[in-house]
């Protein structure tokens, strides 16, 4: 490494517990490569709630950002100077970016990323929708269905509990959220947008229930990949986004506010994602 390079080394990382499988080092190892930032590095770091602060407290001027996945995402928040409206709505951060003169500014990427991700498989507006599942990633959905939805949105989860949060999570974000039991599930399954927030395996009995004309599934499981139901989705014709999708888009946002250096490379990035999964 020259002097200038060494001059301009900067880091990051991706924190969150269990982080083993995390694939944003490749992701972003891909990028610095790109865009030409040999002294850049990423690295990912087994970090709870507990350790956290701890960790924050250590960080030097040669960070420039961190990605955040769970269970760190509400967390960080006050750790932090700042965070964006968009991370406000669902009072979730995955995004940390280290200012110039020192303050910690939190970002949720995963909400532009998922309108990104649909936008580039052509799905730009939507006059209705459904969501299976409920909690964080639920609540990230429902805020990009915010953008881009017109109508009303069913969730269907598991319990009295989860269905007042969501419909809490919708009157906060000002969509029209109507809930339904997992029970009916299944005719979730007809509405023209199909977002899937569960844990793999909890769709794989719908597999048999998607109909004739499906619209779009977007189901942002990336491992096991297809999962049964995007799978016979798309079998049936229908349009399908995937984890994988969504990963590269926000990662894309990411790298370009820690980076400064816009646009970011998703084609390159979305490749390596691919190659890595291919070797599990």
């Amino acid at each position: 490494m020259t002097a200038r390079e060494a001059e301009a080394a900067r880091r990051a990382a991706v924190l969150g517990s269990p982080i083993a499988h995390s694939l944003s080092p490749v992701l972003h190892r891909t990028a610095y490569a790109e865009l030409g930032l040999t002294g850049w590095t990423y690295e990912r770091h087994e970090v709870d709630e507990e350790r956290l602060p701890g960790f924050f407290s250590a960080l030097d001027a040669s960070w420039a950002g961190l990605s955040l996945t769970m269970p760190l995402k509400r967390a960080v928040i006050p750790l932090l100077d700042e965070i964006s409206d968009t991370a406000r709505s669902v009072e979730a951060v995955n995004t940390v970016v280290f200012t110039e003169d020192g303050r910690r500014v939190g970002d949720n990427t995963d909400i532009p990323g998922m309108v990104a991700a649909l936008r580039e498989r052509g799905v730009e507006k939507v006059d209705s929708a459904s969501v299976l599942g409920a909690g964080a990633t639920a609540s990230s959905a429902l805020a990009a269905l915010a953008r881009i939805c017109s109508g009303p949105v069913t969730a269907y989860v598991r319990g009295e509990a989860r269905a007042a949060e969501m419909r809490g999570w919708g009157e906060r974000l000002g969509v029209d959220v109507r809930t339904a039991d997992w029970a009916d599930a299944a005719e979730a399954l007809r509405a023209p947008l199909v977002i899937a927030t569960t844990p793999a395996g909890s769709t794989d009995a719908l597999a048999a229930e998607v109909p004739d004309r499906p619209g779009t599934l977007f189901d942002v499981l990336y491992h096991p990949w297809p999962t049964r139901l995007a799978a016979a989705w798309a079998e049936r014709g229908g349009a399908v986004v995937g984890g994988l999708d969504l990963l590269v888009h926000q990662a894309v946002l990411q790298v370009e506010q820690m980076t400064g250096r816009a646009p970011g490379p998703l084609a390159a990035m979305r490749a390596a994602g691919e190659r890595a999964l291919a070797g599990r």
